[in-house]
């Protein structure tokens, strides 16, 4: 059965740790850990990486798509951090490698956090976006995903 690749942005393996008023207690290995039995339930294999550097999440997008083409991968569920806000070449690597399905997701409501936030450079070339729903919005996205991937 083809994979789902977990992507993490910057900060993101300090969850557990980092602002738990706002991210919450739970690691990103526990993330990860709930992500692959989903995954597995659903008869798929998880890959995880998380990366504070732009480009490792740029070569695993467009490495993601080659596989994706090959059937090997179904698509990607990407948290890309601060980077949703910034990033033209995340955004510019999602829109290239079409038809790539990228579920971009956030732990938390970004729209109800500083006004910097508001704006995501990824959410016009994503799939689909989940937000707001803590940890347990990586579970939706992969839902999403699978659901996206069966029609």
């Amino acid at each position: 059965m083809p994979a789902i690749l977990l992507l993490n942005g910057p900060n993101l393996n300090l969850l557990g740790t980092r602002e738990p008023g706002t991210y919450g207690a739970t690691t990103l290995a526990d993330v990860e850990a709930a992500c692959r039995a989903q995954a597995e339930r659903a008869g798929h294999t998880l890959e995880a990486l998380q990366s504070n550097h732009e480009g490792v999440l740029i070569d695993a997008i467009q490495g993601a798509a080659l596989r994706h083409k090959a059937g090997e991968l179904i698509g990607v569920v990407f948290n890309p951090g601060a980077y949703t806000h910034t990033s033209i070449g995340l955004r510019d690597a999602i829109a290239g490698t079409a038809p790539l399905p990228v579920i971009e997701v956030h732990i938390s409501n970004v729209h109800a956090r500083e006004a910097f936030r508001h704006q995501s450079h990824i959410s016009p070339v994503a799939a689909g976006i989940v937000v707001g729903f803590g940890v347990d919005g990586y579970a939706l996205a992969i839902d999403g995903l699978l659901r996206k991937a069966s029609r």
